[in-house]
């Protein structure tokens, strides 16, 4: 699997990248707070819900964590999507939230 820790994925948003980033968590985790951007499809949701994602970008899935988004990305590489783990999930975060 994949990994790309927290740190870089806030360089790349601070330098105006656009990232694919698919936050797993529970709708009320979410309402706490997530990563400016973020789209949220609860882990539960993530195979009913991937076809709104498409299989020619990268998608870098977080939780709180990193477990349920580690469940995700097995679940997205087995139908062939380019998905990477952001480390720590929201634990590990430092950047700006919405």
């Amino acid at each position: 699997m994949n990994q790309m820790a927290a740190k870089e994925v806030e360089i790349l948003l601070d330098e105006g990248k656009i990232l694919n980033i698919i936050d797993v968590r529970e709708v009320d985790e979410v309402a706490a707070g997530k990563i400016p951007g973020a789209v949220n499809i609860p882990l539960g949701l993530v195979e009913f819900r991937m076809d709104e994602l498409d299989k020619s970008k990268e998608y870098i899935m977080i939780c709180r964590s990193g477990g349920r988004s580690g469940r995700a990305i097995q679940i997205l590489e087995n139908y062939g999507y380019n998905v990477i783990n952001m480390a720590g999930g929201m634990l590990a975060w430092e950047g700006k939230v919405e």
